[in-house]
């Protein structure tokens, strides 16, 4: 007859060797995917009110119930319009770009083992900058529906040169050499950028608004041109994490565990690509979303990747929004363009994460 044999474990349990995994472990696991579970609930519900509360208030005081009267049967009158035609676009707007900003953050901090780094570390801001400067200067246009494509085109071109750039050698793609090429690139079309703003006042007029990063002005139709851009990098994203993972534990262990190091960093720079270059183009550049809201993520879910992205998505489209409806509010009847709203309030905050060591490691 055959018996059953126990291992003791280094925590003094016991384990059957069929199973190879200690009880308390596969209840602490149980209960760790429960709360990443019940936070993910919790963060949706967050930015169902978020949502809500961005459609109800802005400069111009509306009731509540004409707030709902213009969401279920409008009828043309001046709430109906500044809710449909104002308000709910530029809501829908700051949900995809700032959950595509904090899975972007997540995906560069991840690849280049940098806590610092951010979407716009492989050159992708200045890109879209020169390439809307660029067609301003030569095309004479200010269609906001053109200058979208023009900076999303020239977020890809600065994207793949770095990539490039960083691929020179036997080692190919590093983070750090990653990290020196977009500085280089950044640096190069910052130069050129500035040098067309400086000799064209039509230019510098609109480089100045869109530079500043806001929600504001914004139509479903540039909704509609980006999404398709988004989806294709959460997707992507989302195909990346467990590669991530593996390459978390270092490239040598990586290639051991059968992941192509190559392939995963292609398809992250894919996706971070795709995700900032659409955000970028479509409302300028928005800092602080991308730098801070994956070190809020990964206090919560840890350092698992699969978790990581949704909640930075999540607590990305949370922070965006409520910036944008506190920059409304704090300046009435103006208002604080977003941007310059997650400045004030990112980089104080930010500091308090450098502080706690343990939030920055990665």
């Amino acid at each position: 007859m055959e018996r059953s044999v126990t291992v003791a474990t280094p925590s003094g349990s016991r384990r059957s060797p069929r199973s190879g995994v200690a009880p308390q472990q596969a209840d602490a696991t149980v209960r760790r995917r429960r709360r990443r579970l019940i936070g993910l609930l919790v963060l949706v519900l967050v930015l169902l009110a978020s949502v809500l509360a961005s459609i109800a208030i802005g400069s111009k005081p509306i009731a509540l119930a004409d707030v709902w009267h213009a969401l279920a049967t409008p009828t043309g009158t001046e709430d109906d319009i500044v809710i449909g035609s104002l308000r709910v676009p530029r809501t829908m707007l700051g949900l995809v770009v700032g959950i595509s900003l904090g899975v972007a953050g997540a995906l560069m901090q991840g690849h280049t083992r940098n806590p610092l780094a951010d979407p716009g570390l492989l050159g992708v801001n200045q890109g879209a900058a020169f390439a809307i400067v660029l067609s301003i200067f030569m095309l004479r246009t200010d269609d906001i529906y053109t200058l979208v494509w023009f900076g999303f085109a020239g977020a890809l071109v600065a994207t793949v040169a770095v990539f490039a750039l960083g691929s020179v050698g036997r080692g190919g793609p590093t983070p750090v050499t990653l990290a020196l090429a977009g500085a280089a690139i950044s640096a190069l079309l910052y130069a050129l950028t500035s040098a067309l703003v400086l000799l064209d006042a039509q230019s510098l007029e609109a480089f100045r608004f869109w530079r500043s990063g806001s929600l504001a002005g914004r139509d479903p139709e540039i909704v509609l041109q980006v999404l398709p851009f988004l989806v294709a990098g959460l997707v992507l994203a989302l195909v990346n994490s467990p590669g991530l993972n593996a390459l978390s534990l270092g490239e040598d262990v990586a290639r051991s565990l059968g992941q192509s190091v190559m392939l995963t960093r292609v398809v992250g720079i894919a996706a971070v690509t795709l995700l900032t270059g659409a955000a970028v183009s479509a409302c300028g550049p928005i800092g602080f979303v991308g730098l801070v809201v994956p070190h809020m993520a990964r206090a919560i879910t840890g350092p698992d990747y699969r978790w990581l992205l949704p909640y930075s998505g999540l607590l990305g489209a949370i922070m965006l929004l409520v910036a944008d409806v506190v920059g409304r509010v704090v300046a009435r009847p103006g208002e604080l363009q977003v941007g310059i709203m997650l400045a004030l309030v990112g980089a104080p905050f930010f500091l308090v994460l450098v502080r706690r060591r343990r939030l920055v490691r990665l």
